[in-house]
């Protein structure tokens, strides 16, 4: 944690106005467009990473799909990692998040401004009207990016196992599927150190619907683990 109060302290300055346009560009009747909302948030992003001494280095941007209506599944290190695909990804995305850090103060702002969800993984009907919420959403057009394994793994650069829930909301949709695996993603939040560090975001190329239409979500789950643990093995 010593990270996020030497970001904090670094960009204190700018804090109040910061927030006050992210509070603004996440009311429901804000005018600007989705990717104007994300261009302005992606450009934040990129400077708080570079004041905390955190680069981001991306494979693979051009494996995302070439037109939008995708969902990004990536392994869950930490409380980086958002910010990692953020500065990663130049498309704008609705994001998944768990109900506990919904109410965090800035998360809650940001995942507003990216028209996000909060999700009761508690709650079976909550959890089903997120699916489709989604589903219709992906079928519009919109990106998508949710955490397969549910919570954080803490254990460094090694997988959890996928939930085969968090795929309905592809298949429903029938749209791409983009395996993202991060590597080191846990370093910059979870190790007490604010020595430089970098955080590796890869986006895999994507898996078609026509590639897995017929599987169980079961099987979706696996086959995304394996591609994303085996990405991480290669540059570790």
């Amino acid at each position: 944690m010593n990270r996020i109060a030497y970001m904090v302290i670094k960009s204190l300055p700018f804090v109040p106005a910061w927030f006050y346009r992210v509070c603004r560009l996440g009311r429901d009747q804000d005018p600007h467009t989705e990717q104007e909302r994300y261009d302005y948030l992606r450009k934040l992003v990129k400077r708080v990473n570079k004041s905390g001494r955190v680069a981001i280095e991306v494979h693979g941007r051009d494996n995302l799909p070439a037109a939008d209506g995708f969902i990004m599944f990536p392994n869950h290190q930490g409380l980086f990692d958002v910010l990692a695909v953020i500065e990663g990804c130049p498309r704008p995305f609705g994001v998944v998040i768990k109900k506990e850090a919904a109410d965090i103060i800035l998360v809650k702002q940001v995942v507003r401004m990216l028209r996000g969800i909060s999700i009761d993984r508690q709650d079976t009907r909550s959890s089903l009207e997120v699916i489709n919420q989604m589903t219709e959403e992906v079928r519009k057009g919109r990106n998508y990016l949710i955490f397969p394994e549910g919570t954080r793994s803490r254990k460094g650069n090694e997988l959890l196992e996928f939930k085969a829930g968090t795929f309905k909301s592809a298949v429903n949709a029938c749209c791409p599927i983009v395996p993202v695996a991060l590597i080191n993603s846990f370093k910059p939040f979870d190790i007490r150190s604010i020595k430089e560090e970098t955080v590796q975001v890869h986006f895999l190329k994507p898996i078609e619907y026509d590639q897995y239409i017929g599987m169980k979500t079961k099987e979706i789950a696996h086959l995304v683990h394996d591609r994303i643990q085996e990405e991480i093995n290669k540059f570790i």
